[in-house]
This record gives C-alpha cells, structure tokens and sequence, in this order.
C-alpha cells in the first residue's frame, strides 16, 4: 500500500488526479493482495419519526432529543447514527405515508413519536390508531425494532376524547407485545 500512494506520488499530474483508493486498490491487485473495500461500512441506524418534538423546534437541534441521544450513544461507544425524521406538523397519518421512505436496510430501530398534532386536529383516534399501526406494521416486516412513545390529549377537547386517546397507546402495546413502550413522550418536561 505504501509503494502504491508512493507511486501515485510520483506520477504525471493526469495520474495524480485518479482516486487515490482507486490507485492503491490497484497497487495491492498488483501485488496479489485481495481489493481494498473502499467504502466505509455503514453505521447501523436508530430513525426518530416525530412531529416538531422530534424535530427540535423552538430549540437549538443540538438540543432535539434525537441529537441528544445521538451524543449518549457516541459517548457510550454505541457506533450508531441516529437520524433525526421529525417534521413539524407531521400526523401519524403524513408519517405513514413517509416512513417507507426511511426504513433503510441499515435501520435497526424506529422510535415513533406522533399524536400530538393529531389530537390538536381533533382526529379520531381511531385512525391515528390505524394510522400508528401501520407504521409498526411496516418497521415489522423489514426486521426493524420499534419504540412507541406515548402522547397526551390536551385537556380542552375533553375527558371522553382524552381517555380514547391515551387508549390508542396502551392497545398498541398490548396488540403489538414487541413494541419497546415510554408511557408519555414529554414525562418530566411538559404538563
């Protein structure tokens, strides 16, 4: 490997301008070494699909929980990335539609964090449950972990939709015994 960046050293400009992988990997293929691996191997992956709590809005994003679990795991030595899949105003139905998108074959792990702005729309529970479940759904049949975080109905809509609401998240933890639970999203920060 060293004769090879040396070589590439000491060539013509033209050569110089080639992939300096490319040239040791050639180097090496010279020598009967097998190929280098040129790409880095990519870290596996914790997806947080949110509305602006995930997102970080109204904080720095240093500040948004996913960039702080991001720091915890790296402090931790955990080699993960964690990305940050929040969208202010994001629905667990707009998130439905979205989450295809993010299931990566590196994703291992799906924090789901939605319902706040469904109960600030006034939708039924019933479809933020359909809505909900169909994103486990999806996580499920790539292999992905899911982590439901639970949210809390403002009381101004009322006792009756309040208590249908945080039923949504207790049937889901009953109907889908895999899911990793956090009972409310916002336990010792709001309320």
């Amino acid at each position: 490997i060293a004769a090879g960046l040396l070589a590439l050293a000491a060539a013509p400009a033209c050569r110089r301008a080639a992939e300096p992988a490319a040239v040791v990997t050639e180097a090496a293929t010279k020598k009967g070494l097998p190929p280098l691996d040129t790409e880095p191997p990519a870290r596996l992956k914790v997806v947080a699909l949110g509305d602006s709590i995930t997102a970080g809005l109204g904080v720095f994003q240093v500040e948004a929980y996913p960039a702080l679990l991001q720091a915890k795991l790296e402090t931790e030595g955990y080699p993960w990335e964690v990305v940050n899949a929040g969208e202010s105003g994001d629905t667990s139905a707009t998130a439905l539609r979205r989450v295809d998108g993010l299931l990566d074959p590196n994703v291992r792990v799906l924090i789901i964090a939605l319902g706040g702005n469904d109960a600030l729309r006034g939708i039924s529970p019933k479809s933020m449950h359909d809505n909900l479940a169909g994103i486990i759904d999806k996580a499920f049949a790539k292999g992905v972990e899911v982590l439901l975080a639970g949210m809390e109905a403002p009381p101004n809509l009322g006792e009756d939709y309040a208590t249908a609401f945080r039923g949504v998240f207790s049937t889901l933890r009953r109907d889908y015994p895999n899911v990793k639970a956090m009972p409310f999203l916002l336990a010792g920060v709001a309320g």
